[in-house]
C-alpha cells in the first residue's frame, strides 16, 4: 500500500488537507525539559498539561517521559523494547494500517525523538515541519481539552532496525579507533566545550567529537533549513560514516538525525544514552574545549 507521507517532512497545508483521513494518527510529543541552573540538574516533565490548553484538532498527547520511555533504564527517556513501544502506541490509537504526524512546542526536538522511534519499529511516520507555532501561525485550528484517546488500536507488529541505534559500547569501539564511525554532538556549543553547567555528572563531550547543534539545523521559525543550508552546517560530515549521533539524552540528536534524513543520509544512528548514560561512569572519557 502506497504511504500518505510524502517523505520525513510535512507542512501545515498537507496535514490540513489530511487532518480528517481515518488512516493518519497525529501526536504532540511536547516535554518539558528547563536548562538546568548547575551541575546534575535534571528536570524534566510531560507536556501534556500544554497539549490540554491548545492543539491540533484530533491530536493525541504522547508522553516521552512516561509511557513512551523505559522506566527500568538508567537513564531518562530512553526508548522502550519493541513490544512495549507497540503497546504504548495502540494505546494512543497507533495501530496496523495507521501513520503518524508528530509535532510539538519546543523547536522540533521532540517531534523528531518520537518520529526516530517510530521509524526504529518501521511505522510510517513524518514530522510536522514548524511544529504546533507553523499551525497556528497559519491559521489553522485549535482544539482545547483533555479529551479521551481513541479506542486503543490492534498494536503493530514492530519490524525493528537496531541500526538506527547505537549503543555504549559500539561508541567506546569508535574512540577507540576500533569501529568506524564519526561522533557527532548536537548539543549547543556550551554543551559541548563544557562551559555551562549541564544536567548530567560531568561537562564535555566524547573524545573525537564533532560538533554539529541540532538547533542550527532549524530555521528561525523552527523549519529545518533548506536542503543546501543544510548541507554546508554539516559539512565536516562529507565523507564520514557512519554518523553516531548524541547530545544530553537523545532528544536533540534525533533532531539532528532528522536533517540528516532529509539530506538523504542513510549511515545515521543515534546514541540514546547519550551524555547522560557516558559520564556516569568515571572511566569514559570527556574532553572540553572547542
Amino acid at each position: 500500500m502506497t504511504s500518505l507521507l510524502p517523505g520525513p517532512l510535512v507542512d501545515d497545508v498537507w496535514l490540513a488537507a489530511h487532518l480528517d483521513d481515518p488512516r493518519l494518527v497525529v501526536l504532540d510529543a511536547t516535554a518539558l525539559l528547563p536548562s538546568p541552573r548547575h551541575d546534575g540538574d535534571h528536570r524534566s516533565a510531560s507536556g501534556r498539561a500544554g497539549w490540554a490548553e491548545r492543539h491540533v484538532p484530533g491530536s493525541h498527547h504522547a508522553d516521552l517521559t512516561g509511557d513512551l520511555s523505559d522506566p527500568g533504564a538508567p537513564y531518562h527517556f530512553a526508548v522502550p523494547a519493541p513490544g512495549a513501544l507497540a503497546a504504548a502506541l495502540a494505546r494512543l490509537g497507533v495501530g496496523e494500517g495507521r501513520e503518524v504526524v508528530v509535532y510539538d512546542t519546543g523547536g522540533g526536538i521532540w517531534a523528531a525523538r518520537l518520529w526516530w522511534m517510530l521509524r526504529a519499529i518501521s511505522v510510517p511516520a513524518a514530522v510536522l515541519d514548524g511544529g504546533l507555532a507553523v499551525w497556528e501561525a497559519a491559521g489553522r485550528p485549535l482544539a482545547t481539552g483533555d479529551t479521551e484517546a481513541e479506542p486503543a488500536a490492534v498494536p503493530v507488529t514492530p519490524v525493528p532496525r537496531p541500526e538506527l541505534w547505537t549503543d555504549i559500547e559500539e561508541v567506546a569501539a569508535i574512540v577507540r579507533g576500533e569501529r568506524p564511525g564519526v561522533l557527532v554532538c548536537a548539543l549547543p556549543t556550551g554543551g559541548y566545550d563544557g562551559s555551562v553547567p549541564t544536567r548530567y555528572s560531568r561537562r564535555g563531550h566524547i573524545p573525537g567529537s564533532v560538533s554539529v547543534p541540532g538547533r542550527g539545523l532549524l530555521d528561525d521559525t523552527g523549519r529545518v533549513r533548506p536542503t543546501s543550508e543544510l548541507a554546508d552546517r554539516v559539512r565536516a560530515l562529507a565523507g564520514a560514516s557512519p554518523v553516531v549521533l548524541y547530545c544530553g539524552g537523545g532528544i536533540s540528536a534525533a533532531g539532528a538525525a532528522l536533517a540528516l534524513t532529509v539530506l538523504g543520509r542513510t549511515d545515521v544512528s543515534v546514541y540514546d544514552g547519550s551524555l547522560e548514560e557516558w559520564s556516569k561512569d568515571p572511566e569514559r572519557p570527556l574532553e572540553s574545549g572547542g
